[in-house]
């Protein structure tokens, strides 16, 4: 097959109702992967693939080749561009991670030297200071060569992103919506000046509204796509919190500010699991890998997942 045609039976396989996508990203990245999952074989004896074979048996893949083929032409038609698991450019840090997306629709550019990035998030209502460190750790990153990854939020996300575009940095906003559908829409500015120097990515279907459900699924991607997350303000009940336990989860480093070790219980016991205490921009660019020994680590970590 070739790689238009390879998207198409992607993105068909994903439009079958009861089908596991982080599942179809696992298995579609294995050599002949694509081919098994289309016949019906998957190599990946888990609970997610027998339920997505059972999904699978009797669907009518030519109907959702040509929904999938409609998608591509209308996205590509308005400059939408899309990277799947089956793109040699998809996302070094992103590939690595057990719970991956099949595919990101984008506007913008990724680069090979945004494996050298780190999430900044935080509560949406954050306080004066809280909004004044977001501010300046972002200014800092950037100028350090980092790209900084938030999710387009009300508060300190939108507080890293306008710090990035004021350094002249890179920064890349993941939403909780499809990639036509910008929230909350009083970013939608935002969202345009990202993608002109930095990127604006969903996992979504592109009309796909946010849900309740969505922006879990949004922390999975920007923890997934950095190296590591620095969390400025975030209560026990945040999702920046559970960006924080994702990282963890993945493997990827947690950077906690100082400020919030001292106020919040939770901070503390996420020291305990191996989160890190931030007082100086110092603290993070340490334990930062250059893109191409991040492209090298994830490259291995990927030969040995898909050898399990």
């Amino acid at each position: 097959m070739t790689v238009a045609v390879d998207k198409t039976a992607l993105i068909a396989l994903l439009r079958a109702k009861g089908v596991k996508w982080n599942f179809v990203a696992r298995e579609a990245q294995r050599p002949d992967g694509l081919e098994r999952l289309l016949a019906g074989h998957p190599n990946e004896i888990s609970a997610e693939a027998r339920e997505s074979a059972a999904a699978l048996e009797g669907v009518e893949l030519d109907r959702h080749r040509a929904e999938a083929a409609e998608i591509l032409a209308s996205t590509a038609a308005e400059g939408i561009r899309l990277v799947t698991v089956l793109d040699p450019d998809y996302p070094a840090n992103l590939r690595t991670i057990f719970n991956l997306p099949p595919f990101l629709f984008y506007r913008g550019d990724l680069r090979e030297d945004d494996a050298r990035a780190v999430a900044v998030v935080g509560t949406r209502e954050p306080s004066a200071a809280g909004r004044e460190r977001a501010q300046r750790l972002a200014k800092l990153l950037v100028e350090s060569d980092v790209t900084v990854l938030s999710g387009l939020a009300h508060g300190i996300d939108t507080a890293a992103h306008t710090s990035c575009l004021e350094s002249g940095g890179r920064t890349i906003a993941v939403l909780g919506s499809g990639i036509r559908r910008i929230y909350p829409p009083e970013n939608e500015a935002l969202a345009e000046s990202i993608g002109e120097s930095g990127a604006v990515v969903s996992q979504f279907w592109p009309d796909a509204a946010p849900t309740r459900y969505s922006f879990p699924r949004r922390n999975v991607v920007t923890s997934g796509l950095g190296q590591g997350t620095v969390v400025i303000e975030a209560s026990a009940t945040s999702g920046a919190k559970m960006q924080a336990r994702l990282a963890l989860e993945h493997g990827k480093k947690v950077f906690l500010l100082r400020s919030l070790v001292e106020e919040h219980e939770w901070a503390r016991k996420y020291l305990g699991r191996g989160a890190l205490v931030v007082d100086s921009v110092d603290d993070i660019l340490r334990e930062m890998r250059s893109p191409a020994l991040q492209r090298e680590r994830a490259d291995v970590r990927q030969q040995l997942s898909l050898a399990i």
